[in-house]
């Protein structure tokens, strides 16, 4: 039995303390007391219905007040009146005390009734749902004895509002399945939850199941239709329905906004932004991270200022989000006006905001100021240490890096991978790896970014039983294998020898692949273990699905081609690049083509792109056109790839080398002494050649 105040202090704790009510009785619910107060008073004349209604309307006022104190007084005046056995009093109570997130107490009257009540049972899990007890939910669910629309209803949306969505379309489904018909607030956390599931089909059933109930129309189930049709990147089926809802709020103008924004469609959603009757602060947030993502910073500020203009002011994310576009453009001066808007507004007392700010600096190159930033705030947030580590690693200072985070206080998982990042993107993958083990000895659980940089270390130093233990430790830990995990398990195996362990990988994964990476690393690697036809093969099968080769796919393409010798169907990939996939040619892939044509002999049509490049060619392009010169003996392109090596890296012995064996091959062989003898005479070394034994 919950303990209750006796009735005597009633008046002493509430009429002296009116403040919690509002001084506008006419705007808010009456007061609890003034429901209670004939009885409190002493008035026997009361009807004994009357009295059971004054007390239900008194805890619902409480409950919409959450009057937690005043609630417990009346719930001891129903003990003493001998009214708890009343049900419809009892509901009130737990109603009460399930709103005010006391369960345990909603749940110990709940578990007085001595038969299951529907309106009861319905309270009792709304209360689990809204204290997220979704196990407890599920448990008075399943046994209830009569499930309405009601029950449905609320453990669907509690299941939809836990990211449980799977859950919730099954219970949706049980649903349909015994004929109870969903009401719009169903239908509304159904779609919320497909959406999240995904799928055009699903999509366009529950639209025509919304029709067919007739609330279509109705604007909470429309909105969340719209948005289910934009995650579905079905934009036009979500402008359809939108413009035939006939009384569209804000919410429903921004979800569609938010369509258009996330799909890179900018114009459109300007288009439709300029149109709404009415704007808050997610329409403009929303417009302006729409040109944020699509790099079009100069109009996001803009809009920016017009926003300001209307009185309405920025929100915390949108500051974050203009700053962090402001560092990817190198936008100093429009970041550091941000931060001057920043202060004044005192945005700056947040810490992921602080951190944005040290990330912007570092970002710009004003690795100083961002150090300046760090030490002006707030050290107690682990983000802005990252963020500073970050910083540090990104401008080349990594044992200034390896200071900050030794002295950090604390330590998350994103402080170690930036710190292992750091090491393997400046080959020191020794240090990558055993800063990793201190982490796992640290049980800090590590995340696929961990192992991305890990197994990356593993690659450059070839150590194929530290690369089987890392993937071992992967699966046994569950983290999750995204693509960008899976494309760094491919290039491990495939540069530590084991290129068939990778195909076999690939091929486990390649239906749940989503983005172009694994195939990237299975296509360069088999190219770089001279499987060439496999290679290309590869390459064909991700011509038939809808993913968009990039331009590290045709380095290997073109590279497996250099290996084959396939020199036309070189050609015609390289083509390809621009007039199929409108991906401009890189100095890397002209060098592939170089080297494709330098193996084939045609050292003047090589020569000639190289005259033709939109760059300059580098020492690599002069020195693979030169050893092609030795290895098809052509001695005017070889003396001028030699010039011009000379003038990129006038200490470069291996040219030399390869231009004194050109003359020798020709029988030039006073020009072949002078090549050495200028090299002995520049005291020119040649590098020794060296291999790793794994």
């Amino acid at each position: 039995m919950i303990g209750s105040p006796k009735p005597k202090f009633i008046f002493g704790s509430l009429i002296p303390n009116l403040k919690w009510v509002s001084t506008a009785p006419s705007q808010l619910p009456p007061h609890p007391i003034d429901r209670l107060r004939p009885f409190l008073n002493g008035n026997k004349d009361i009807e004994h219905t009357d009295y059971e209604l004054t007390l239900v309307s008194a805890l619902k006022s409480c409950s919409s007040l959450s009057a937690l104190s005043q609630g417990q007084q009346i719930h001891s005046l129903v003990f003493k009146s001998g009214l708890l056995s009343n049900i419809f009093v009892k509901n009130s109570l737990i109603s009460f005390y399930a709103k005010c997130r006391l369960i345990s107490s909603a749940q110990s009257l709940f578990d007085t009734c001595s038969v299951l009540d529907p309106v009861s049972c319905n309270i009792m899990l709304a209360g689990y749902v809204k204290s997220g007890s979704l196990d407890n939910a599920r448990q008075l669910f399943e046994k209830m004895p009569i499930k309405g629309c009601v029950s449905y209803t609320t453990m669907v949306m509690g299941l939809a509002q836990n990211n449980c969505w799977l859950e919730a379309v099954k219970v949706f489904k049980d649903m349909r399945f015994v004929g109870v018909i969903p009401n719009e607030v169903t239908l509304a956390s159904v779609i919320s939850a497909y959406s999240h599931v995904g799928g055009i089909l699903n999509c366009r059933m529950l639209h025509a199941l919304a029709f067919k109930l007739g609330l279509q129309t109705l604007n909470i189930v429309a909105t969340n239709l719209v948005h289910m049709y934009c995650v579905c990147s079905s934009l036009g089926n979500a402008r359809v329905l939108f413009d035939e809802i006939p009384e569209r709020n804000v919410v429903t103008w921004n979800v569609m906004l938010n369509g258009y924004s996330k799909s890179g469609l900018v114009d459109l959603a300007r288009d439709l932004f300029e149109r709404m009757p009415a704007k808050d602060v997610v329409s403009w947030g929303t417009i302006i991270d729409g040109h944020v993502q699509v790099e079009r910073l100069g109009e996001a500020l803009r809009m920016c200022r017009s926003m300001l203009r209307t009185g309405l002011g920025p929100n915390e994310v949108m500051i974050v989000d203009l700053v962090s576009a402001c560092g990817r453009s190198m936008a100093m001066t429009e970041g550091q006006q941000l931060h001057s808007a920043t202060i004044r507004m005192g945005f700056d007392c947040y810490d992921f905001v602080q951190a944005t700010f040290i990330h912007f600096y570092a970002a710009c190159g004003k690795i100083d100021l961002a150090f300046l930033q760090f030490e002006l705030g707030s050290k107690d947030h682990v983000s802005s240490w990252n963020a500073l580590i970050s910083g540090f690693i990104r401008t080349g200072m990594i044992e200034q890096a390896r200071k900050m985070f030794d002295e950090m206080p604390e330590k998350d998982v994103f402080s170690w991978s930036s710190m292992i990042s750091g090491y393997a993107q400046t080959d020191q993958p020794d240090l990558a790896l055993q800063l990793f083990h201190e982490m796992v000895a640290s049980r800090v659980r590590p995340n696929e970014i961990t192992m991305v940089s890990v197994f990356s270390s593993i690659a450059n130093l070839g150590t194929l039983k530290e690369g089987r233990w890392a993937h071992e430790y992967i699966l046994s830990n569950s983290i999750p294998l995204n693509d960008n995990l899976n494309a760094a398990l491919i290039d491990m195996y495939a540069k530590c020898g084991s290129i068939i362990t990778a195909l076999q990988l690939f091929y486990e994964i390649q239906d749940k692949i989503s983005s172009v990476s694994p195939w990237n690393a299975i296509i360069c690697g088999l190219a770089m273990h001279g499987h060439a036809n496999s290679s290309l093969e590869v390459f064909s099968q991700l011509q038939r699905v809808r993913i968009k080769p990039n331009e590290i796919t045709f380095i290997g393409v073109l590279s497996a081609c250099c290996h084959a010798g396939l020199v036309e169907v070189g050609e015609k990939y390289f083509k390809s690049m621009k007039n199929l996939y409108n991906i401009e040619p890189c100095i890397k892939h002209y060098g592939c083509m170089i080297d494709l044509l330098g193996r084939a002999g045609r050292l003047k049509e090589a020569d000639e792109m190289i005259r033709k490049m939109p760059m300059k060619a580098d020492v690599v392009i002069w020195g693979t056109l030169l050893a092609a010169c030795k290895t098809h003996g052509n001695v005017e392109i070889g003396e001028r790839a030699a010039e011009n090596l000379a003038k990129l890296d006038s200490c470069h012995g291996a040219g030399r080398v390869l231009l004194s064996n050109i003359y020798a091959d020709a029988g030039r062989w006073e020009d072949a002494f002078s090549v050495r003898r200028a090299m002995q005479s520049q005291r020119m070394k040649r590098s020794p050649g060296c291999s790793g034994v794994v």
